[in-house]
C-alpha cells in the first residue's frame, strides 16, 4: 500500500474523535498504516521510576492514529484537501491541492 502522508506533513483528522484538529506528523509507522501526530490523540501512561532516567510519573505522550483519518492541509484553502501529484520544472515529484493548486 502506497503511503500518502509522510513524516513533517501538517495534516488535519478527518473523522473521529479529534476531527477538525491539525498536527505536524512525527512519525509514522508504515506496517501498521497508522502515525503519531504532534498534538492529537493525546493519552497519559503511568511510568515507573526508571534507574537512568526521570522520575516515574503520570506522562502525556500521542498515539498513533490511523492514516485514513487523516487529511493533507492546506494553508491557502485551510483545510484538509485531497491532493494529486505533478512533475515540477526540476524533474522533482511534488504534491499539490486539487482544490487551489497550490503546492504541498
Amino acid at each position: 500500500m502506497a503511503l500518502r502522508i509522510k513524516r513533517e506533513d501538517k495534516v488535519q483528522v478527518t473523522t473521529g474523535k479529534f476531527k477538525g484538529q491539525t498536527g505536524r506528523v512525527l512519525f509514522v509507522h508504515t506496517d501498521k498504516g497508522k502515525a503519531i501526530v504532534e498534538g492529537v490523540n493525546v493519552v497519559k501512561r503511568h511510568t515507573k521510576q526508571q534507574r537512568n532516567q526521570q522520575g516515574g510519573g503520570i506522562v502525556e505522550k500521542e498515539a498513533p492514529i490511523a492514516i485514513s483519518n487523516l487529511s493533507l492541509y492546506c494553508e491557502k484553502c485551510k483545510r484538509g484537501v485531497r491532493f494529486g501529484v505533478k512533475i515540477d520544472e526540476d524533474g522533482k515529484k511534488v504534491r499539490f491541492c486539487k482544490k487551489c493548486g497550490a503546492i504541498l
